[in-house]
């Protein structure tokens, strides 16, 4: 059974690639919890925040978004003495922050599913790719993404976070042609349709 390089590195990573990674996500709190690991990635690799994920998720009050906004300067300071997460200032307050617009966001437009989804018409991105090094870092709707995002009051949203987010996320297929998960999302794609 083939599957995409990367995704053997790790048993966690091979985890990870079988069972989320591109598989469309339209839960608002997994989207926000996607949102505040992609931040916190940038700069190092996805392994190790994936290895931190579990300390994220109690550190961070499951990702509640609304427990998240109401965050104050005590707490970040608690978070920052945590050793289970990454503790950068700047990602830690950016996490709140992104869930005060993230709550925004919903406000607006009923859900940041709603929101997020838009940027690909709703519908997931299914693209064929032979090798890995094919894949790229940003596009152009990463880039619209970052910009919409940035403007609302989101931190740490560059082009290439939300295209590892939208990857994450299933907005995209980015698994190669050659993966067995290629073949099965792109199914799930189908079937979705249908409902």
């Amino acid at each position: 059974m083939n599957k995409c390089k990367w995704a053997l590195s790790s048993p966690q990573m091979e985890n990870y690639h079988d069972a989320e990674w591109g598989v469309p996500v339209h839960d608002d709190r997994l989207l926000f919890e996607f949102l505040v690991l992609e931040g916190a990635q940038a700069g190092l690799s996805w392994s190790t925040i994936l290895h931190k994920r579990e300390n994220y998720r109690q550190a961070f009050d499951h990702f509640d978004p609304e427990t998240v906004a109401r965050y104050d300067e005590r707490k970040i300071e608690k978070l920052l003495q945590n050793p289970g997460i990454i503790r950068n200032r700047l990602k830690v307050e950016a996490a709140v922050a992104n869930a005060q617009a993230f709550l925004q966001v919903r406000e607006a437009f009923g859900s940041f599913d709603a929101y997020l989804w838009r940027f690909v018409n709703g519908e997931p991105v299914n693209h064929y790719w032979k090798r890995h090094d094919e894949l790229p870092a940003s596009t152009l709707i990463s880039e619209i993404m970052s910009r919409d995002l940035k403007k609302r009051g989101f931190k740490f949203v560059g082009r290439t976070i939300c295209y590892a987010h939208m990857q994450a996320t299933g907005m995209v297929n980015d698994h190669t042609v050659d993966c067995f998960r290629h073949a099965e999302i792109t199914r799930l794609y189908h079937s979705q349709d249908k409902e």
